[in-house]
C-alpha cells in the first residue's frame, strides 16, 4: 500500500511537470524607461478649499487636571493623552479614582452604546445644544462637537451628579 502512495505522487509531479508546456525560457521583461520630470505648471494651482470640518479639540485642555480633582473628589495623577482622549488616574495608593474624557466621534459612540444598553439618561437643558447625564458619565454637545466624561469611583454614582453637571457647563463653554 505504502508504495502505491508514492507511486501515485510520483505520476502525479510527473504529470504536472509535464504539462508546463513550452519549454522555451519565458522573455526577458522590458528594461525600465526613465521616469520623465514633470513639466511645471502653465497655469496657477487653485488654493485648494478649507474644509467645514472644526480644527480637533485637545480633551486635556477641555477638561485640565484641577477639574477632573474637583469631579473626582481626589487628587490624580498627571493626564495621559491618547488621540481625542484624556484619562486621570488615581494614585496607586488610592482611593480609586479614574476620570476619562472623550472628544469627538469615539464620545457620541458611547452615547450610543449606552443607549443600545438601555442605561436611564436624564436631559440636561441649558448646557450645549444638548447634554445627556447618566450614573457615573455626563455627555455634551456643544459647537458640533461631541465630549463625553466619565468618572470612576466606589461611591455612590449620585453623590456625583452635580460635579458631572456642573462640569458638563464648564466644558461646553469652553466648545
Amino acid at each position: 500500500m505504502r508504495y502505491l502512495k508514492l507511486a501515485a505522487t510520483a505520476v502525479a509531479v510527473a504529470a504536472l511537470t509535464a504539462c508546463g508546456g513550452n519549454a522555451e525560457p519565458a522573455a526577458a521583461p522590458p528594461p525600465p524607461t526613465e521616469a520623465a520630470e514633470p513639466a511645471p505648471p502653465t497655469e496657477a494651482t487653485e488654493a485648494a478649499e478649507p474644509t467645514a470640518e472644526a480644527p480637533p479639540v485637545d480633551a486635556c485642555a477641555l477638561v485640565p487636571k484641577e477639574d477632573a480633582e474637583k469631579l473626582a473628589g481626589t487628587r490624580l495623577e498627571d493626564p495621559v493623552p491618547v488621540r481625542e482622549t484624556c484619562t486621570y488616574s488615581g494614585p496607586v495608593s488610592g482611593p480609586l479614582a479614574q476620570v476619562e474624557v472623550y472628544v469627538g466621534d469615539g464620545a457620541k459612540k458611547i452615547l450610543d452604546i449606552d443607549r443600545d444598553l438601555d442605561h436611564e439618561f436624564e436631559t440636561l437643558s441649558g448646557i450645549g445644544d444638548e447634554a445627556y447625564l447618566e450614573d457615573g458619565a455626563v455627555f455634551v454637545h456643544a459647537a458640533g462637537v461631541w465630549v463625553a466624561i466619565r468618572l470612576v469611583r466606589l461611591d455612590d454614582p449620585a453623590k456625583y451628579h452635580k460635579p458631572l453637571t456642573e462640569l458638563a457647563r464648564t466644558v461646553a463653554g469652553r466648545l
